[in-house]
């Protein structure tokens, strides 16, 4: 009973640090990465330039990107992948650990391990959403799966989903992910 209490609480805690980390991820990456990267100099991930250090329409007239523009992250779907992937290395990295701990039960290891699986599982199934639905032609679209439910952030040309862009997005959605139509919620980026 005791071995059954201690993986119990090691699970919970860990589950407790991972949503803390990806809180605390969320809400201060975005201020201090645009902060940082002014103050020297760099470039943030996942920010889109081309070679020459101009965006299009600036090239087009022949002027520099601003910079300013750059650092904001107005990017939303890089911006939340970036997020998402953050947030899964920390809670890799957390069950790794606890995996590795020299007094770790084998069954602590066992659920650790596990866990590195299903976010594997949910970062291969996120991404076949992401890259069918765009197949589809639609503009973005970021995909953020739980435990028994997956969201999907779609951009579109027009700002708006009809009843059939949802019905497209969301077979796709069941087909890979084998969720019921009702665990599975469609949104609009603006």
């Amino acid at each position: 009973m005791t071995a059954k209490w201690k993986r119990n609480t090691v699970v919970a805690t860990m589950t407790v640090l991972v949503c803390a980390a990806v809180a605390l991820n969320w809400k201060y990456s975005g201020e201090e990465a645009v902060e940082n990267a002014e103050e020297t100099g760099t470039k943030i991930l996942g920010e889109a330039m081309l070679v020459s250090g101009q965006d299009e329409e600036a090239d087009e007239k022949g002027e520099t990107a601003d910079e300013a523009s750059v650092y904001t992250g107005g990017d939303y779907f890089a911006s939340a992948r970036l997020t998402r992937q953050q947030a899964r290395d920390n809670a890799i990295s957390l069950l790794q650990e606890a995996a590795e701990q020299e007094n770790a039960d084998q069954d602590v290891a066992n659920e650790a391990s596990e866990g590195i699986q299903v976010l594997a599982s949910y970062t291969l199934k996120e991404a076949q959403i992401e890259n069918l639905v765009t197949a589809k032609g639609y503009t973005d679209c970021v995909a953020f799966m739980g435990q028994d439910s997956v969201s999907v952030v779609v951009s579109t040309e027009s700002g708006d989903l009809t009843t059939e862009d949802v019905a497209k997005i969301k077979d796709i959605a069941i087909t890979e992910t084998g969720l019921p139509a009702k665990s599975v919620k469609i949104m609009v980026a603006n």
